[in-house]
């Protein structure tokens, strides 16, 4: 039987030829800790297969999905790390990240979820700005919108993913914000790890660009300076979310929560 590596990365990937080999690269260069790095790639067809062909170390798959949550949902269930993390294809991890990560987690067995701090890159890989790990709050999450980073989130996965816990497929943006949401309301405790992990690049064609405004947190906390609860969950219930049903659990999971 082959020994749990310590983490699980999983990738999502569709037609991002142009970033992909600086994601793998950026994983593949990681010491002092154990890896697999599982790519699902929805059927790419300018040229991605052909970079992922050329680095054997890779756990490619190759299906059809319908979006990002289930390409991610299936690199989950196929995960053996005892921490598994989602790595976008146009994202990079930095120097020493997963040892760093590791070290931390050892010392908090209590922890669900670790998380740290990233910088904002833009399409050539230039840092825009760096972003703080803030303390981890549901309130605070549902108020201010989204402020943790999947690309420098990680998951253990005996306690998150092996217990059920899986994005919901039927959100096709900001489905990390439902899921943490989600995790946060079942009381899993994030323990966040002020040192910087990761490369988020943002280049315009992100899916989460249309939801931007959700996740200027700056500007949101002068909104909500000025507005009481009942303008957070016009907010929340504005979100583009797939159907009537979806906006309905993402706002029972939330608004008034129990911490």
């Amino acid at each position: 039987m082959d020994t749990e590596p310590d983490f699980s990365i999983i990738t999502p990937s569709y037609n991002y030829a142009r970033y992909v080999r600086e994601c793998i690269e950026s994983v593949k260069n990681q010491e002092g800790a154990t890896f697999e790095h599982i790519i699902q790639d929805a059927g790419s067809t300018d040229g991605t297969l052909d970079i992922l062909h050329s680095y054997p170390h890779l756990k490619l798959h190759v299906e059809k999905d319908s979006g990002m949550s289930e390409g991610i949902n299936r690199g989950f269930r196929k995960a053996r790390g005892k921490w598994v993390m989602w790595l976008n294809t146009d994202d990079r991890l930095l120097p020493g990240a997963l040892a760093a990560v590791k070290a931390f987690a050892d010392s908090r067995p209590d922890a669900d979820i670790v998380y740290g701090a990233w910088n904002f890159i833009g399409p050539d890989g230039e840092i825009q700005r760096a972003m703080k790990a803030l303390p981890y709050s549901l309130n605070m999450h549902i108020w201010y919108g989204t402020y943790l980073a999947s690309t420098a989130l990680f998951l253990r996965r005996s306690t998150t993913i092996e217990e059920g816990f899986l994005l919901d497929e039927r959100f096709h943006y900001d489905m990390d914000g439902e899921y943490y949401a989600r995790l946060g309301r079942a009381g899993k405790k994030f323990v966040h790890y002020n040192r910087l992990l990761a490369d988020f690049r943002w280049h315009g064609d992100n899916l989460s660009a249309p939801n931007i405004e959700c996740r200027d947190m700056d500007a949101e906390l002068k909104r909500q300076k000025q507005h009481g609860e009942d303008a957070a969950i016009k907010r929340i219930t504005a979100f583009p979310f797939p159907s009537t049903a979806a906006t309905i659990s993402w706002t029972a999971s939330c608004v008034r929560p129990t911490v």
